[in-house]
């Protein structure tokens, strides 16, 4: 699996059920949302912004997407929100480049890089200050993703979390592969 499929098999609604443990409050947190994750085209106008803010070439190869969650935890108090992530490949290997990730359009992104490895895991990590943020993505199956993540400050353990995503509904490459059976 190259990069560009990884987030093609991405693409779609997904529920997750989340785990976190806040390290310095020794408590264990528990979240459920939908997420809707959808590629967008290097030409659409937030990518266009964090291009020009980031300097990035307009030439770059460039993968991006947008995911909207929407927390379904709390009874009738729903936390929504979405990020934007532009990764530029390096020149040499598309599985590993760059990652902007861009929360609302009144902030300059957030810096880091990707690497997609042997395994097939996503690597996400983004620093800043004192801070670091580090997430592995991978699928267990088309329609069961995991994901871990790990924030420290200042070299210490803040939080760390585990996930797992069921995609609500049938994977892209399912629908294609059942759209090309029909038509055959």
């Amino acid at each position: 699996m190259n990069i560009e499929e990884f987030f093609e098999l991405s693409t779609g609604k997904w529920f997750a059920h989340r785990t976190s443990h806040v390290v310095a409050a020794k408590q264990m947190q528990e979240a459920k949302s939908e997420i809707i994750f959808e590629k967008i085209p290097a030409t659409n106008p937030e990518i266009t912004r964090i291009c020009e803010s980031c300097k990035i070439n307009a030439n770059s190869q460039i993968i991006a997407v947008k995911v909207n969650w929407n927390d379904t935890t709390k009874l009738n108090q729903k936390n929504t929100g979405s990020v934007i992530l532009a990764l530029v490949a390096d020149a040499s290997n598309a599985n590993e480049g760059k990652l902007f990730r861009q929360v609302s359009n009144t902030e300059k992104p957030l810096t880091g890089y990707y690497k997609l490895g042997a395994d097939e895991s996503l690597t996400l990590v983004i620093e800043s200050e004192n801070t670091t943020s580090e997430e592995k993505l991978w699928f267990a199956s088309d329609n069961l993703r995991m994901r871990v993540s790990s924030i420290t400050h200042s070299g210490i353990l803040n939080t760390s979390s585990f996930t797992t995503e069921i995609r609500m509904g049938v994977s892209p490459a399912k629908t294609s592969e059942a759209a090309n059976s029909t038509s055959n």
